[in-house]
């Protein structure tokens, strides 16, 4: 089971919520979950030091927006009572024993699009009696470039990847279909309407070009994960105690990833940090097939917990 730790304070005391999804994609989760069951034992142990209580709270689903928002719509607000929430992950190539965090936006919203392009097959040595979607297709992925850098604000970071192509299965056939997909990713969301229209209108009028005919599906799945100024400068804090202030980097730059911990942030103030996980062995980025989580920074992750715990709650 994949976990990631997301600790959330209470009017009372200080809970901690994880995510628990049941396909492995690289991420470390399980190393977070481990983190935050340590914290949870020595929590546990001086809990009489302590001015409230201390919640574990299982997310499923992390990936594909099954997490977050469907907990939040099952009423996780509601049900326990919260005032902030606080969340943490691992990121390969900071060092072991360095945080990072940044007051305001520091992952991107996420729209993954499907597009069809429906054209007329037929033989590969007659292509005059054909409308070939492979070639169309080719058209479409080239132009999605250009919104980016034609009709988005340089100063506003997005991307537009277009990351599979399925068509066809032989050698001399031209197929009826091609299926695309991809990924948006930006930071304001007035260039997340801009993308999202441009997409609809390059694709139709390159097929309209072509004579052929589309269907796409839009799906804006996470919004702009984005960290409270007055937690942020805890999650700071509760960091340098434990680390040193000078392993804290409070203004790292923003990334083009995403994370569903932006659904928590939207609905209750808080913060979300990065904990080192290291170069080399255990070093790959996150999704990559070589990617290890590095069980050295297990004791730093728990530590971060009981550090925010006891800065809160004492």
């Amino acid at each position: 089971a994949d976990f990631d730790a997301l600790p959330i304070q209470e009017d009372t005391g200080l809970s901690f919520a994880s995510k628990n999804e049941g396909v492995m994609h690289a991420c470390g989760h399980d190393g977070h979950i481990a983190m935050l069951l340590g914290a949870a034992k020595v929590i546990n142990q001086i809990k009489d030091q302590l001015n409230g209580n201390v919640k574990l709270i299982f997310q499923p689903a992390e990936e594909g927006a099954g997490g977050a928002p469907e907990m939040i719509k099952d009423g996780l607000f509601n049900k326990f009572s919260m005032t902030s929430v606080y969340g943490m992950h691992n990121m390969p190539g900071v060092p072991v024993g360095q945080f990072g965090i940044r007051v305001g936006q520091m992952f991107a919203a996420f729209a993954p699009f499907d597009i069809e392009i429906i054209g007329i097959g037929g033989h590969g040595a007659m292509p005059q009696n054909c409308v070939d979607p492979i070639v169309i297709a080719s058209s479409v992925i080239q132009a999605l470039q250009t919104v980016v850098s034609r009709n988005i604000d340089p100063f506003k970071p997005s991307v537009i990847s277009v990351t599979k192509v399925h068509a066809g299965d032989a050698y001399n056939v031209i197929p009826d279909k091609v299926k695309l997909s991809g990924g948006v990713r930006y930071f304001d969301q007035e260039s997340g309407v801009i993308i999202k229209r441009r997409i609809k209108e390059v694709v139709q009028g390159i097929c309209k070009t072509f004579g052929a005919s589309f269907t796409l599906n839009y799906d804006e799945l996470y919004p702009v994960l984005s960290n409270h100024e007055k937690e942020t400068d805890i999650a700071v804090t509760a960091a340098s105690d434990l680390v040193g202030v000078e392993k804290v980097n409070a203004e790292i730059p923003p990334t083009a990833g995403s994370e569903d911990f932006a659904f928590m942030l939207q609905e209750k103030p808080g913060a979300y940090i990065l904990i080192g996980n290291g170069d080399g062995e255990g070093g790959c980025m996150i999704h990559h097939s070589s990617y290890d989580f590095n069980d050295r920074i297990l004791p730093l992750g728990a530590g971060y917990w009981i550090q925010l715990a006891e800065n809160i709650l004492a």
